[in-house]
């Protein structure tokens, strides 16, 4: 019986397996092709920003289409129904943000960094580092969620129950993504972010119709089979699913919307890729066609969402490795069998693999080019030293991204992600629009908003319900939390507008009119953005 059960659910181990290494071969082609000319410090952090805004915008929706949308949210929807979805409408609505105020300025002003926007007129030292540990630690926060997701995926390929058998399967992951920023950089990396937002489009847009069709494409028809196939019942298609009905729910929605919405913006990683693209034309051209990449994807995982519940059903999903997040792979193999499975597997794992390095690429970016060549050396580091301090500190965030994955496994990685969010958005967006629009703003206003928003949004965390004091709490057992919303995007983001608006109201020290005056007509025009 237990044989036929894990067939049932993980196909056949060797087509999954093969159709998986098969995939990961080809990626590292890929990178490995892509590297041949990684020899200054614009070919490894940008590019030599030579891609287009199409190449781009798709490598973009392939930066933020991770584990948390394919694998989180679908599963978010299959189990929680309404209150699922909302996730995907928070991110798709947030790519606005990033067209309008953030995009084109930020293109045009800096070169490899969010650090080089934020200490473009303030003293250089005390702004980069802060840039560097605001991205060191929101990049931490993101890998967990897509750690977490390769660790459940894998284990429902290979059917491993065990939580020492699934730390393993993450230990592995880590070592290939960390291969994959060594070797390939930003070039190789948006190759790879390329081919896999293409086939994660095809992947789900094939499951949706295919899901369609078999419900004689009626979406009415899919929802009623859903709701039958939940505990919820009926309840699957209202909202509370997740967030209840009382006034504290309500309020912890409303933080998880504004962090959704204003996170995405100010991601490291999402705000590196800008530089990939030779100017502002080509960088609006680039969220342009995200946009319309992840609309047709959000779009797709509402129906694979329902259509898991109506075909697999929430309760198999949750028993099944993995949690939540085993919706979409299970739904493949209800419907194609274990070929799809493995082919589904594989686009998923190849999704994080991609957004993980990206991610480390960010922040071992961030390490190199503001601590190390702008704070340490003071601008004079050589660009082979400052590339080789880039993959030391990718090794670190590895290591530390593989133990945290280990410790936050069988968690929601749409819900992970969420946290990351909220920190971006706490850290980050506040100081890049303070110094894009307002012309008094200074070093010390930039050092409060920024480590007003992050140490905030920390504290909040980790004493909030996600980490301890409730059934899906990071840390069973224990109960520490004081601060009863999950996200604290409600209090930290506000916070840190404030804390950057009272430091340059009370700061003595003046503005550089000079300063600010460049960076005015440079990121209205581009003139001088790549000087």
């Amino acid at each position: 019986m237990t044989v036929q059960i894990a067939a049932r659910t993980t196909g056949s181990p060797i087509i999954n397996l093969s159709v998986f290494f098969a995939f990961v071969v080809i990626t590292l082609f890929v990178v490995y092709k892509a590297t041949n000319r990684n020899s200054t410090t614009s070919d490894y952090y940008a590019a030599g920003s030579a891609f287009t805004g199409v190449q781009n915008g798709i490598a973009l929706s392939g930066d933020f289409l991770s584990a948390a949308s394919f694998l989180g949210i679908s599963g978010a929807i299959a189990v929680h129904g309404y209150d699922g979805f909302l996730y995907s409408v928070g991110w798709l609505v947030a790519w606005l943000v990033a067209l309008l105020l953030v995009g084109e300025r930020l293109r045009n002003t800096g070169r490899f960094t969010v650090g080089d926007v934020m200490a473009f007129r303030m003293k250089q030292r005390p702004v980069r580092a802060a840039a560097a540990n605001s991205t060191l630690v929101i990049t931490f926060f993101y890998m967990l969620a897509q750690m977490a997701g390769a660790g459940g995926l894998i284990a429902l390929l290979l059917n491993v129950h065990s939580k020492s058998g699934q730390a393993l399967i993450i230990t592995g992951v880590g070592l290939v993504m960390v291969f994959y920023v060594l070797v390939g950089g930003m070039k190789g990396t948006t190759w790879v972010q390329i081919i896999k937002a293409g086939l994660l489009l095809i992947c789900v847009t094939f499951m949706s119709v295919f899901l369609l069709g078999k419900f004689g494409f009626s979406f009415s028809a899919i929802l009623d089979q859903a709701a039958q196939n939940s505990p919820l019942g009926g309840d699957l298609l209202n909202p509370g699913g997740w967030y209840g009905e009382n006034a504290m729910d309500q309020l912890d929605f409303v933080s998880l919307a504004l962090s959704l919405v204003l996170g995405i913006s100010s991601l490291p990683h999402v705000l590196m890729r800008f530089y990939t693209v030779p100017d502002a034309k080509e960088a609006r051209r680039s969220v342009v066609w995200c946009s319309w990449s992840m609309f047709i994807f959000y779009l797709s995982i509402l129906i694979v969402g329902y259509g898991a519940t109506a075909l697999v059903g929430s309760d198999r999903i949750e028993s099944a490795p993995g949690g939540e997040n085993s919706a979409a792979p299970l739904l493949a193999f209800e419907i194609g069998g274990a070929m799809l499975l493995g082919i589904v597997s594989a686009v998923a794992f190849a999704t994080i693999l991609a957004v993980v390095a990206g991610l480390t690429l960010a922040a071992s970016a961030s390490f190199a080019h503001d601590v190390y060549a702008n704070v340490i050396r003071r601008g004079k580091a050589d660009p082979r030293s400052e590339i080789r301090v880039a993959r030391l500190t990718a090794l670190v965030i590895g290591f530390l991204a593989i133990l945290g994955g280990i410790v936050t496994n069988g968690q929601n990685v749409a819900f992970l992600v969420s946290l990351a969010l909220a920190l971006a958005a706490s850290a980050n967006l506040p100081t890049i629009l303070y110094t894009l629009f307002w012309k008094r703003f200074n070093t010390t206003g930039t050092l409060w908003s920024i480590y007003g928003g992050l140490v905030s949004g920390l504290v909040l965390i980790i004493f909030s319900p996600a980490i301890s004091g409730s059934p899906t709490s990071v840390i069973k057992g224990v109960d520490f939390h004081w601060f009863p919303l999950t996200n604290p995007g409600l209090v930290s983001i506000p916070l840190s507008f404030l804390c950057g608006f009272l430091g340059t109201i009370f700061s003595k020290e003046p503005a550089d009119p000079k300063k600010q005056a460049e960076m005015e007509v440079r990121s209205l025009t581009g003139i001088g953005s790549q000087a």
